[in-house]
């Protein structure tokens, strides 16, 4: 049982690999026959055997999306993480950066805001960046339409405007829209004449190449 075991595995290759060799080794009916009753008997005693070869398929697959991944971060590093149109949150000299690609009607995103409030808090050598990436809605375009005209105007509420149009309940905007509902223009310009901002230069701004 110990031969089968180290020799099926070896079979099991080699008729695999037999349409690449097969004009120099070509089995023949009775030996593919023996072959094939051979691996079929070996995996239906061992089936574990496909399991494993299963989660090493997973983790070559992982291991290469990952490096196609850091190869795609390396390459765009200096827009991902320094790009004057990110807003920049905490230290900016920090030693860590953590980037927020988000959606104003993203729900995930709308959950872990307050944990991205609290890494800020209690991290004084965290550095921010927040990027707009609207993908949901055309309502996710305006919001982030409307956010680029609120950095482009005062940096400074920029973190008032994101957090209360994120989160929606409670604020005055929200409750004069009729509670919580998803982010378009109308309610990003809410939030950002609740913040103080001009939204008359914000209307302006929209129309800009920005």
């Amino acid at each position: 049982m110990r031969s089968l075991r180290l020799i099926a595995p070896v079979l099991l290759a080699a008729v695999l690999c037999a349409p690449q060799v097969a004009s120099a080794q070509a089995f023949s009916d009775t030996q593919r026959s023996d072959i094939e009753g051979i691996i079929k008997n070996y995996l239906m005693a061992h089936p574990e055997v496909l399991e494993d070869a299963m989660n090493e398929l997973s983790k070559r697959q992982a291991a290469d999306e990952e490096k196609k991944h850091q190869e795609a971060i390396a390459k765009n590093a200096d827009e991902i993480f320094n790009s004057p149109r990110g807003i920049v949150l905490g230290n900016k000299d920090g030693d860590v950066t953590f980037v927020e690609f988000f959606d104003y009607n993203c729900g995930y995103c709308k959950r872990a805001m307050a944990d991205m409030l609290d890494l800020l808090k209690n991290d004084s050598k965290l550095k921010v960046v927040l990027k707009e990436f609207p993908v949901l809605s055309e309502g996710s375009v305006e919001a982030a339409k409307v956010a680029v005209a609120v950095r482009m105007q005062d940096p400074k509420k920029y973190l008032d405007f994101h957090t209360k149009l994120l989160g929606g309940r409670g604020t005055a905007a929200a409750k004069q829209l009729g509670g919580r509902g998803p982010a378009d223009k109308a309610r990003a310009m809410a939030v950002a004449k609740d913040v103080g901002l001009d939204t008359a230069k914000i209307e302006k701004d929209l129309a800009s190449p920005e």
